[in-house]
């Protein structure tokens, strides 16, 4: 990396060589246009011919394709020399700092050699100076100016560090609270350890992203040459012209075919990596650039087949055991009504976590690229299988503690451990959360530490800066209110001593109706602070806007939870009131702003331009899902005059049909927020015309289907030629994750201007 980058200029043949024009069915053009840059202009050659406006439309079709691949590659080329150019910026700084610092290795390996080298000037005193330059080929000479050129060297590095400063990455909750009262004149460049470690890590990632840009970019040439290449062959086959040896001589020369400079300076990358990031380990270093896709196993599928399977015959034995025992029946109400809440917590994330791994299938059969938008590490995301894994694991240990519980209860027989009974669930879910914090490399280690991650940045959530898995963990979290307040009776039941009572005494504890409330506006509040941060960081007043939606919703919890609580016509009223006012405005944010559909200039009507779904009643049939399922969230309004045993059957369903309706809000958003793949937009006449010359008869619907479905494959490799799809509120996301670098470079003129 240390090497000038240069010679990626790309190169075009003039015009092809020159025969007969006969035996010519094309002839190209190279035109200039926008100072360097060319255009390729195909002359169809035999226009007096039958259906010859057919082929003259088609090879103009592929000149604009042409023209326009060209064109994104040079641009990505481009961005490539200046990436190269600013991370060899970075390479000067970190050798200067490890100067500084005193953690070069060469400096380890020479340093006896530097010791002997003083020892012999001190002893040898003016008279080795002067033959220097009396014999400069002798042996001593040519070290003691090794010596001098490297500490010249070394000094012109260190002056690297005189224009350089240390990029203040705002990470923690103290860096923020501390870059809010700290000037920026104020950074200077500290030379601790500490400061080495998190820039060579960063530099690490710099260096992982900027391989992985170079691979995806040459990739893109191979693939899209191998397109042009079977479309010309295809042309040749169905026409019987000649015409692919003298077209793809220009596709071969233009920037697109140019890819050996990309190639070399993958080389470089890879060599500089090895050598200063991986300890000179090749393997080691060439896994962390391109690491492996997690390989699907059958186990996994045969795992989770077997545990769907038990945990059918749980929830059959489960039914079973309650209509044997009659506890749905008064005199087992008591007892049904304290151990479902307990138990239902599982049952919402187990429910959720289905809904997840239906999410990733669909994301993954349209195409959308959900662990590049949520960041995760190429090789560990879970995908649809694995996540299914884990819910009828979980649905399983949930259910075993259940039918358990029911057992020890119901027999009188294991009266005497009674207390033990009692104690069933918190043992699950002190389990679950024991293999949640798990530091062993078991049960997808790095995805739980990631959720780990993501959920204490939620919490702290005002204090870091945002980044998309944060706010879509706590979007599901506004989904799990009700699972929340379950988890709250686990305080009321085990830390306020209420085993026997339970729920019939809770709400008589100040705690724990304090808790109640608190509870279940904390996801509403913190994604509210997230939008906050987000107005004032990105400056975009749709994020306040979106904060006030949260803000409602708070307001109505609140009013419902009093309601709960308190009784009386007032409250009810109000309740009505809050809960109708957020019901409306959430359900126009999700329908106009997160799925950006009822577009009224749209040509899809009602709808939007770009349709992942082909199926447009599909977007219909969402939409008027998602205003009845906010409306079932009313009917918590009219349930609270019913049966205790069925005002919380109605609870519980009302809230497992908000977890469907946020699984089907995250396939529509990410629909939206996916940077899909560039597709080229052929319009043509649906009608199919002949194509009449004197060797064949086919239909331009044959000869542009195949054209339409060779040039589809040009789009195969994921996240190269993106649109970003980003209408309203939605992140900016690129090809490529951008990663801070930990040097920036600054002159002093700057500064005594400033």
């Amino acid at each position: 990396m240390n090497r000038t980058l240069s010679g990626l200029n790309c190169q075009s043949s003039s015009n092809h060589s020159n025969k007969d024009i006969e035996d010519q069915v094309i002839d190209i053009n190279t035109l200039p246009r926008d100072g360097s840059r060319r255009i390729f202009e195909t002359n169809f050659l035999r226009k007096s011919e039958e259906g010859a406006e057919i082929e003259v439309t088609f090879f103009r079709k592929l000149d604009e394709e042409l023209n326009k691949v060209s064109d994104f590659y040079k641009d990505k080329v481009e961005e490539v020399i200046d990436g190269a150019s600013q991370l060899n910026k970075q390479m000067e700084a970190r050798v200067a700092l490890r100067i500084k610092v005193g953690k070069q290795d060469f400096e380890r390996s020479n340093s006896n050699r530097s010791h002997q080298q003083e020892r012999t000037q001190q002893s040898s005193g003016a008279s080795k100076h002067v033959s220097v330059y009396a014999n400069s080929g002798s042996s001593g000479s040519r070290e003691e100016v090794k010596v001098n050129n490297n500490q010249n060297q070394d000094q012109d590095r260190l002056e690297v560090l005189e224009h350089v400063k240390i990029n203040s990455t705002i990470q923690s909750p103290i860096s923020t609270i501390k870059g809010t009262f700290r000037h920026s004149k104020d950074d200077e460049l500290s030379f601790g350890k500490e400061d080495m470690r998190k820039a060579e890590e960063q530099l690490k990632v710099a260096f992982i992203e900027f391989y992985h840009k170079l691979y995806l970019l040459k990739q893109y040439s191979f693939v899209n040459l191998s397109a042009f290449s079977k479309i010309m062959k295809k042309y040749e086959k169905i026409t019987s012209r000649r015409a692919y040896k003298l077209y793809m001589e220009i596709v071969d020369n233009s920037c697109l075919g140019n890819s050996d400079e990309i190639i070399e300076l993958l080389e470089r990358v890879e060599t500089t990596f090895i050598k200063n990031f991986s300890n000179s380990n090749h393997t080691e270093g060439m896994k962390s650039l391109r690491p492996k896709r997690r390989r699907e196993k059958h186990r996994v599928t045969f795992v989770s087949g077997f545990f769907s399977g038990c945990t059918v015959m749980l929830l059959v034995a489960i039914v079973l055991r309650i209509e044997y025992q009659k506890l749905l029946k008064k005199e087992g109400m008591q007892y049904m009504q304290s151990i479902f809440p307990l138990y239902s917590v599982f049952l919402y994330i187990v429910l959720h976590m289905l809904v997840y791994a239906a999410n990733i299938y669909f994301w993954r059969r349209y195409r959308i690229n959900n662990p590049f938008i949520f960041g995760f590490k190429r090789g560990t995301e879970l995908g649809y299988r694995e996540v299914f894994l884990l819910s009828t694991g979980l649905a399983v240990l949930a259910l075993s503690g259940f039918l358990a519980n029911l057992h020890l209860d119901m027999n009188s027989s294991t009266q005497e451990f009674k207390k033990v009974t009692e104690l069933v669930p918190l043992g699950l879910v002190t389990l679950v959360l024991l293999i949640l914090v798990c530091p062993f490399n078991i049960l997808y280690r790095s995805s739980r530490f990631f959720f780990i991650r993501c959920l204490f940045r939620c919490i702290l959530a005002p204090l870091y800066p945002m980044t998309f898995p944060d706010y879509f963990l706590a979007d599901q979290l506004t989904s799990q209110m009700q699972a929340l307040r379950s988890s709250v009776l686990y305080v009321c039941y085990y830390g306020l001593g209420e085993y026997s009572r339970r729920q019939n005494k809770c709400h008589k504890h100040g705690v724990y109706n304090t808790l109640y409330f608190v509870i279940a506006i904390v996801p509403y509040w913190l994604r509210f602070l997230q939008c906050l941060r987000r107005l004032f960081e990105d400056k975009d007043a749709m994020h306040g806007y979106n904060g006030l939606t949260y803000l409602s919703t708070i307001v109505a919890v609140l009013v419902r939870t009093a309601f709960e609580l308190k009784g009386g016509v007032t409250w009810m009223v109000f309740a009505l009131i809050s809960s109708t006012v957020a019901m409306i405005v959430n359900a126009y944010w999700d329908i106009v702003f997160d799925w950006g559909l009822l577009r009224r200039h749209s040509k899809n009507i009602y709808l939007r331009d770009r349709l992942l779904v082909s199926h447009k009643s599909v977007y219909i049939v969402a939409m008027v899902l998602d205003i009845v399922l906010r409306l079932a969230w009313m009917q918590l309004m009219l349930a609270f005059n019913l049966h205790t045993v069925h005002k919380l059957s109605i609870t519980t369903t009302v809230f497992c049909l908000e977890i469907i309706r946020r699984g089907i809000w995250n396939f529509f958003r990410y629909d939206l927020e996916n940077p899909r793949l560039f597709v080229f937009n052929l319009h043509f006449n649906k009608q199919k015309r002949e194509l009449k010359c004197p060797y064949y008869k086919v239909t331009l619907h044959l000869v542009l289907g195949h054209f339409i479905e060779l040039l589809n494959k040009i789009c195969t490799i994921n996240l190269l030629r993106l649109e970003n799809e980003h209408l309203n509120n939605v992140g900016k996301y690129g090809a490529f994750r951008s990663v801070p670098l930990p040097f920036s470079y600054y002159d002093e003129n700057d500064d005594k201007d400033d």
